[in-house]
């Protein structure tokens, strides 16, 4: 599974909440956030389900920020 940063900006925007707003409340610095927004910096599970509290995403909901591959065929067919 790979976190989906676009879902997550999206999410953030469409909360009406700036990169300093988000920073603010998870106690980092706003270029701290920006990082990680930018996949510049990994976001750890603490992290994400802080990020999701502050979005008020409950946690049981917090597989909207993955994007869930799955495999088009068996690399064993032939």
């Amino acid at each position: 599974m790979t976190l989906n940063l676009l879902r997550l900006r999206a999410e953030r925007i469409a909360k009406g909440m700036t990169q300093e707003e988000m920073a603010e409340r998870l106690g980092i610095s706003r270029a701290a956030y920006a990082k990680r927004e930018a996949g510049i910096v990994d976001i750890g599970a603490n992290e994400l389900a802080a990020i999701s509290e502050v979005l008020g995403i409950d946690r049981d909901h917090i597989s909207i920020f993955f994007d869930v591959s799955s495999p088009i065929g068996n690399d064993n067919e032939n």
